[in-house]
């Protein structure tokens, strides 16, 4: 008994330990090897982003999760001919939660962030025809036909990106079902899209990779909802093969997770923290 005790023991005790490994650094502790091009990104933002508005911009990620104190709400604009089941649309709102949770995870505990996970909802749905739509039940609203650069969206009244005050007085229910950003589907479409309205992708792609563990061009996009940029013409000193940089890594590396980090450290004064 003894003996079992102590193996017992062990194993907590090697758990516990892969689990630190893996967790947020407290502090704003990154590598050395990672300061300079840390330094090198944040200049070049505050250059280039937004047309040199990078501070007076109110609408990034930061800003929709801490106007909600802790959550986001989703709608699915879904841009396409085919019909969904109610199992799919669980899947598809399972999924993008799952993605989300892989950025919130490299927060978690670090530097004064005050949400332990942050629930993602899928509120919404928007199509052409309601026939596509294989359910019943009123779990979500539906708006149908209601058509934007082509593809269906969600009602204006109940978007953050239409009401970037945080006020719904339009949106028949609330605040409640209020959505921050939408998961664009589009049939036939390549690469992605991304910034403070959501992230489009192509509907095939998402549908094929429901159990997959790192839907990478998702959580590019969702990187730039956050406010992280591309990488297409320049590779900071010393790093590459990183998720920002498109088609170089298919999950959030060390890089990723700093640069991350980073736009919470220079943000987290206008909440208060």
């Amino acid at each position: 008994m003894r003996l079992l005790r102590t193996v017992l023991l062990a194993l907590v005790l090697v758990l516990a330990g892969a689990g630190a490994a893996n967790a947020a650094p407290a502090t704003w502790s990154p590598p050395a090897n990672l300061v300079t091009p840390l330094g090198q990104v944040w200049q070049h933002q505050e250059q280039t982003y937004n047309n040199g508005n990078l501070y007076g911009f109110r609408n990034y990620g930061w800003d929709q999760i801490m106007a909600n104190g802790g959550y986001l709400n989703y709608c699915v604009r879904w841009d396409s001919t085919a019909t969904v089941t109610t199992a799919q649309r669980d899947q598809i709102h399972a999924t993008v939660a799952r993605q989300y949770q892989k950025w919130m995870d490299e927060l978690s505990g670090h530097n004064g962030w005050p949400y332990a996970n942050v629930p993602v909802k899928v509120v919404g749905w928007a199509v052409r025809n309601r026939s596509q739509l294989q359910w019943t039940d009123t779990s979500v609203d539906i708006t149908v036909n209601n058509i934007n650069e082509n593809a269906p969206q969600c009602a204006p009244p109940c978007g953050r990106f239409f009401n970037q005050n945080g006020q719904y007085p339009n949106c028949p229910g609330g605040v409640a079902r209020h959505y921050d950003q939408s998961l664009w589907l589009t049939d036939g479409f390549g690469g992605g899209a991304g910034g403070d309205w959501g992230q489009r992708i192509g509907r095939e792609y998402y549908m094929a990779n429901l159990n997959t563990d790192n839907i990478h061009i998702l959580l590019h996009e969702m990187g730039h909802t956050w406010g992280l940029d591309d990488f297409y013409d320049w590779t900071p000193t010393g790093v590459g093969g990183f998720l920002m940089q498109a088609g170089t890594a298919t999950s959030i590396t060390a890089f990723d997770a700093w640069m991350f980090r980073d736009w919470w450290r220079h943000l987290k004064s206008r909440y208060g923290y």
